[in-house]
């Protein structure tokens, strides 16, 4: 299939290289314990999908495995998509998708996992606003889509890297410095909905929104509640390296002339902030966390269904 995305969306994306590049990879800890979570850690050729698999900075970590997991690498992006292919990695298959149109077969996966996935629109973290659009995983069609390709039993996990400047304004941050580039990120705000804005879990609570009148209605599809976890995390890099890490968010990768060096501007003169830490190579502390989620398929059809 051939998913339609927007073209700011394509845009912000075209240079997946950069994205490769820039993008921070996950603990091994974090991933270790997700990979328990999704119930495939020592099981021999599992099958997993990697749904929005970019670039494959999952999908390498999964490839790498004893275990020998037969991956399905799902990606909308065609230039996300080549970039991948590049890497050549064992035992994965890119497939042309996402989260509500998977070209895999029904029940025939051990577990899904979405890393840095889009909520709603497309398929990706920070994107603009736009008429056109693909649904992210935070929507009922991609959630029965995700069941439909799962096995009874099967495990749905998500996990981000949310640097302190993309956070949620609920997060209290360790540093003044972060905090103004978090008001930077925040203003761009465009009505599009983002891990930050923290209401994606309102899609897996409202199975249950029913009562002994409307049981009929509910769409159980996957148990409650989520489970959760969250690592701190602290990574040294050049000031140049943060920006370019910032320049990758989609809706900041599109900016142009006087408006771009306008957020550079802003950018660098909180990293000169007072309580910016440096080590002796020049290099600031950037502080953030990687969160991580898990949800078990509900066996049998929904129930609106007749199941």
């Amino acid at each position: 299939m051939t998913s339609t995305i927007a073209s700011v969306a394509r845009e912000g994306f075209s240079n997946a290289s950069s994205y490769d590049q820039h993008r921070p990879s996950y603990p091994p800890e974090v991933v270790q314990q997700l990979l328990k979570h999704l119930q495939v850690d020592g099981l021999t050729s599992a099958r997993v999908v990697d749904l929005a698999a970019g670039t494959g900075k999952f999908t390498e970590l999964l490839a790498a495995k004893k275990e020998d997991y037969e991956i399905l690498a799902v990606e909308p992006q065609a230039d996300m998509r080549k970039e991948l292919a590049k890497k050549d990695l064992k035992g994965v298959k890119i497939m042309d998708g996402d989260a509500a149109n998977m070209p895999i077969e029904s029940q025939s996966v051990d577990a899904v996992v979405a890393a840095q996935v889009r909520l709603f629109c497309c398929c990706y973290e920070s994107q603009r606003v736009t008429t056109e659009k693909i649904p992210g995983f935070a929507n009922n069609e991609a959630l029965r889509e995700i069941h439909r390709v799962l096995r009874p039993g099967g495990v749905f996990a998500m996990i981000w890297n949310i640097e302190d400047y993309n956070s949620p304004k609920s997060w209290t941050l360790s540093t003044n410095w972060e905090s103004k580039m978090r008001d930077v990120t925040w203003s761009f705000d465009d009505q599009n909905t983002r891990f930050r804005h923290e209401t994606w879990r309102q899609v897996f609570d409202n199975q249950l929104e029913s009562t002994p009148l409307t049981i009929l209605r509910a769409d159980p599809l996957f148990s409650l509640p989520l489970g959760e976890g969250s690592a701190d995390t602290l990574r040294w890099m050049t000031r140049e390296a943060v920006w370019d890490r910032y320049h990758t968010i989609s809706f900041i990768a599109v900016l142009q002339g006087e408006e771009l060096a306008n957020v550079k501007k802003q950018i660098f003169e909180a990293m000169n902030g007072d309580d910016v830490e440096q080590n002796e190579k020049g290099e600031v502390a950037l502080h953030g966390h990687t969160v991580w989620y898990w949800t078990t398929a509900v066996p049998g059809a929904p129930l609106k269904n007749g199941g």
